[in-house]
């Protein structure tokens, strides 16, 4: 494998892992092309006046032993004793006493944090997932416990044989009224379509393990006080108590891995777009790169190509001639687009509307999904209860307001100020805030952030038995393969292709599998 270099189109988590896999394993130099002048992907952090601001809210928990343990080969644990591989040629002064990490004394570490991410529905507050609590029958009266409790019944007696869409996925897990309450308008939000026009396949890839019974379960487990490592191997992902958070953001982690790469020789350019790929028989000879300062386009020779890149713009970016029906169901994939508004507030209005602890006045959830129809604002992020060292005074609170759209539309095309005065009024009106609180504001646009699970979608296996063909080129990440992955999926499936490389596997099946296997599941 010596003098072999591999092209990697993206410095996301899947791009950054490929590289960082390859210069520990292997003699082949990645060098990796990211068309933004950002380091991360959607899991970048943006720094605004010191203020820190997580795209997308990245929790770093994995069911994978590897995924946490790769994490914690970059940063240290809160509290944990580091590793002594970890410390060679690096200052421990960090250190407590017993030998673990302070976050008061250094940047390098990855804070222990408590999960809480509740509903706001009909301007009250539920726990996320549901709980069977007294507030949650309290909230929802009788007469609607009464209408979920049959309606889940039937769907357990009298389940849709053939799913067919996201909604049927939800009616057989959850019933029909549960699923119009609580999933339905979220849902639709997000993608812009109704629940119906959606493949159930998102759902089985996002969450296949939640369910009624597995809610239940872990219910009982909390109320008999059992305590699990950060790990919590037995419980499923979207009901996980604690997990890791770089304490800058997860774009810290991102940053570190980027300079590892290249103190090992790797390259890392930013602000360099993949324009072009000359492909020939089975296989890519050499990539088109241009700067996008500058404007001058480079060609560049490599061994393997690793692309990130959203699946539609990589065929397009082929030289020769590509099958008509590939370039049909590529045309047709669809995504969706992301804004966040960043709020910088003296306080919130709702401090003291709530029975749950609070840390400097702060309601204590990271996230809140935002189901109500009179607003678009489709959830909403606390970065002081992610990690306290996002927030440049910590007197402030600092919240991201997210939303779903289509690149062009009419919020996308919204200026800044309109933007933050909009996502302002929104968050008034449902009675988070006082308008007069608002000390600064930000507005970061992504686009292509979610590939969706309409349009061609349905056809992929067409785009994919064309690429699998392409024997030293490989698709990982979320807009590398068009699957809506977790971080940790991404991750493990760009590990899994540096896997076959050092292995001399030619099939990319494994690749394909990863978060669709149990082991990867949030269920085994």
């Amino acid at each position: 494998m010596t003098n072999q270099t591999a092209i990697i189109i993206g410095a996301g988590p899947a791009g950054l892992t490929a590289a960082y896999e390859l210069v520990q394993r292997t003699d082949i130099k990645p060098v990796v092309y990211e068309a933004t002048g950002d380091i991360g992907g959607i899991s970048r952090t943006i720094n605004y006046k010191g203020n820190r601001m997580d795209i997308g809210g990245h929790r770093f928990f994995s069911k994978s032993d590897r995924v946490m343990q790769w994490w914690k080969n970059i940063l240290s644990v809160q509290g944990k004793p580091a590793r002594d591989d970890i410390l060679l040629g690096r200052d421990t002064s960090f250190l407590n006493g017993n030998g673990s990490a302070d976050p008061e004394k250094t940047d390098e570490v990855m804070l222990i944090r408590k999960r809480l991410s509740r509903i706001l529905f009909e301007r009250r507050f539920y726990d996320y997932p549901i709980a069977l609590s007294l507030d949650t029958f309290r909230n929802l009266g009788l007469v609607r416990i009464v209408k979920m409790a049959l309606s889940y019944g039937k769907g357990r007696l009298l389940p849709i044989k053939k799913e067919k869409s996201l909604e049927d996925f939800f009616i057989n897990r959850f019933g029909k009224e549960l699923y119009l309450t609580f999933f339905k308008d979220y849902t639709e939000k997000v993608w812009g379509v109704g629940c119906d026009k959606i493949k159930p396949e998102w759902g089985a890839q996002r969450i296949k393990g939640l369910s009624i019974s597995g809610a239940i379960a872990h219910a009982a487990k909390k109320m008999l006080g059992r305590d699990e490592s950060v790990a919590q191997k037995g419980t499923e992902t979207t009901l996980i108590e604690q997990f890791l958070y770089p304490k800058f953001g997860p774009g810290q982690m991102w940053q570190e891995v980027a300079a590892i790469v290249r103190e090992k020789d790797g390259e890392v350019h930013l602000r360099h777009k993949v324009t072009g790929l000359k492909l020939r028989d089975n296989g890519i000879t050499e990539a088109q790169i241009q700067d996008q300062d500058t404007g001058s386009t480079i060609t560049k020779a490599a061994d393997y190509f690793f692309s990130t890149m959203p699946v539609k713009d990589l065929i397009e970016s082929f030289d020769s001639d590509v099958p008509a029906k590939v370039k049909q169901v590529a045309d047709g994939l669809v995504y969706r687009d992301f804004i966040t508004a960043g709020l910088l507030l003296k306080k919130l209005k709702i401090q003291n509307q709530t029975k749950l602890k609070t840390v400097n006045n702060i309601i204590p959830d990271n996230w809140i999904y935002i189901q109500e129809k009179d607003v678009k604002l489709g959830r909403l992020q606390i970065f002081n209860n992610w990690s306290p060292y996002m927030v440049a005074d910590p007197d402030t609170v600092w919240m991201g307001l997210e939303y779903f759209c289509n690149e062009n539309d009419e919020l996308w095309n919204k200026p800044d100020a309109d933007f933050a005065e909009f996502a302002a009024d929104e968050l008034a009106h449902i009675g988070i805030i006082d308008k007069a609180d608002v000390l600064d504001s930000v507005v970061v646009r992504m686009p292509k952030t979610y590939p969706a699970y309409f349009g061609s979608y349905e056809q992929f296996d067409v785009i994919r038995a064309f690429t699998d063909k392409i024997e030293n080129l490989f698709l990982v990440g979320r807009n590398g393969m068009h699957r809506y992955n977790n971080q940790d999926h991404s991750m493990l499936a760009a590990m899994t292709a540096v896997d076959n490389i050092v292995e001399g596997v030619r099939s990319k099946d494994n690749i394909w599998t990863v978060n669709t296997e149990d082991e990867y599941h949030e269920e085994k």
